[in-house]
């Protein structure tokens, strides 16, 4: 039979001589050989069955390993530049493990920090981007700690920013990784640092006229027209940003949106706790992040810290958000909750304490009957955050200061030692 077979073939070529050769020309010009038709000889040639050996029809499925990738941080005051990190970080690999520095190598380092383990943790868990934690890792990954991520941790490569990260002996961090040749460099964000943050923090908030009452609640100065040129912002936005930070995915056509707003200024892990009980309500978390201009105007001048768009970006690394109103009102409207076809409005128990109360922004979703408070799981604010920071000014000063002059000498920006100058003194 199978010499029958290839007879009929034979025969075929008789009455289709050009098309056979047009076939044999094309494999000698791809560069096949016989070898590939099973080592037999022409006369036994099946062509149809030589075509899917070969695999040019049918690509052959591998069982590829996938790539573990690690990154270690402090992740102290984390911002968009954290997040972003992390990003780039993932995108060398299939599986992000992330290292979180623990506060007694923090303390060693760089000084204490403003977050606590436990809030940190919140923080980085909360990334989209982030597959596995490593608690207390050290500061410097030492040539026993990368044996045990090579081994315990099955990590293919550790992934650091294109900053220099130097230990107080001046030595560098990774240089046990990189002598290993299992390192990779991601670019660093420009214009945002853990440094710059408390900069920003210190600068705004000094000002004496601004104060509290005895239950914590802030005081709307009396005169509001302190400059905010001390603590501008240097982040560009750009739309290219937003997309790499945004699900791109849409709510299905029976989804149960869920909405809920605020300022989400310094991005803490109060924000994310409540971001994932307000997703559990539903199939989509909508998220409504404030303007600048309206956060001002409840919270006082030298709110918000971070300006409109890095508190976007913070949000939207946060993988319980699917979707963010840029700017969003203050007052939700019947016309806002039918555009983005709400079914729910939610608000935390803990919050920051507004200036103007004359206007309840709830009122709407709470006469459809679609609005719940649903319990805060941390009482973190973002006054307390600052707080801390004013609590321990001194210690910032002196961290801050050498951090500026490391930037000075190591990039040579005098603009920026320059403001620190400005704000430390």
């Amino acid at each position: 039979m199978d010499y029958e077979s290839n007879s009929s073939i034979w025969e075929g070529v008789n009455y289709y001589p050009r098309v056979f050769g047009g076939l044999m020309v094309t494999a000698a010009l791809l560069g096949l050989s016989t070898s590939y038709f099973g080592g037999i000889g022409v006369p036994y040639l099946s062509l149809p069955c030589s075509l899917s050996n070969l695999g040019i029809f049918h690509k052959k499925k591998s069982g590829k390993r996938r790539i573990r990738v690690y990154m270690d941080g402090c992740f102290d005051l984390m911002h968009y530049g954290h997040a972003n990190a992390l990003r780039q970080a993932k995108a060398l690999g299939d599986e992000l493990v992330v290292g979180l520095v623990s506060d007694e190598e923090i303390v060693a380092n760089k000084g204490p920090p403003v977050l606590s383990m436990e809030e940190r943790l919140a923080l980085v868990s909360g990334l989209k981007w982030v597959d596995e934690v490593i608690t207390d890792a050290p500061y410097a990954i030492t040539e026993q700690f990368l044996n045990r991520l090579f081994h315990e941790y099955k990590i293919d490569y550790v992934i650091h920013g294109d900053d220099p990260c130097l230990l107080p002996d001046g030595t560098d961090a990774y240089a046990a990784a990189k002598k290993a040749g299992r390192y990779k460099q991601i670019k660093r964000t420009e214009g945002v640092s853990s440094t710059d943050i408390v900069g920003r923090i210190l600068s705004s908030l000094r000002d004496p006229k601004i104060c509290e009452d005895h239950n914590g609640t802030e005081v709307k100065p009396q005169e509001e027209n302190q400059s905010k040129a001390s603590h501008l912002s240097q982040f560009l936005p750009t739309s290219r940003r937003i997309v790499q930070f945004s699900n791109g995915k849409g709510p299905g056509p029976n989804a149960r949106i869920v909405y809920i707003d605020g300022a989400f200024d310094l991005f803490h892990a109060g924000h994310v706790e409540i971001l994932k009980r307000a997703r559990e309500l539903g199939d989509f978390l909508l998220v409504g992040i404030h303007s600048d201009e309206t956060v001002s105007e409840h919270r006082g001048n030298h709110y918000p810290i971070m300006h409109l768009h890095e508190r976007s970006l913070s949000v939207l690394a946060c993988r319980y958000v699917d979707e963010v109103i840029i700017g969003s009102p203050w007052e939700i409207t019947k016309d806002m909750i039918t555009t983005f076809n709400i079914s729910l409005v939610v608000h935390g128990t803990v919050a920051e304490k507004s200036l103007n109360c004359e206007i309840d922004p709830y009122e709407v979703p709470k006469s459809m009957g679609i609005f719940r408070l649903i319990e805060s799981p941390k009482d973190i604010t973002t006054a307390t955050v600052a707080q801390r920071i004013m609590a321990n000014h001194e210690a910032y000063v002196v961290i801050s200061l050498i951090h500026f002059f490391l930037a000075f000498l190591i990039f040579e920006q005098p603009s920026k030692f320059a403001n620190m100058i400005n704000w430390l003194f």
